[in-house]
């Protein structure tokens, strides 16, 4: 999958939010709110795991673009989108990701 897909799936999303609660899904997740949307990226994320485990890579992979689709619908819930999110993954290139996890404790 490429920025350019992740792109194209953070518009659909865009265009369907606007459309009735009953008439799409997207929608009716923005309709429930946050924590609606985050439960199910959570729900999404223990199936993915669970697939995973599995070891059955269909399963893993199907999994896996729910929780993409998930996390694209809460990022755009929360303002957000997937360039943000790779913008902080280049910040961290070529820092250790030791170093990265410990220079976020000692920020809290």
């Amino acid at each position: 999958m490429s920025q350019n897909t992740l792109a194209y799936i953070e518009s659909v999303i865009a265009e369907r939010r606007k459309a009735s609660p009953e008439e799409s899904y997207v929608s009716s997740l923005f309709h429930r709110g946050t924590a609606h949307i985050a439960q199910k990226l959570g729900e999404e994320a223990v199936e993915t795991v669970i697939a995973a485990l599995s070891q059955d890579k269909k399963s893993l992979e199907s999994e896996a673009a729910d929780l993409l689709f998930h996390l694209a619908v809460l990022l755009a819930d929360r303002g957000t989108n997937f360039d943000n999110v790779f913008a902080v993954l280049q910040s961290r290139e070529g820092t250790s990701g030791h170093a990265e996890k410990a220079a976020r404790k000692n920020k809290k």
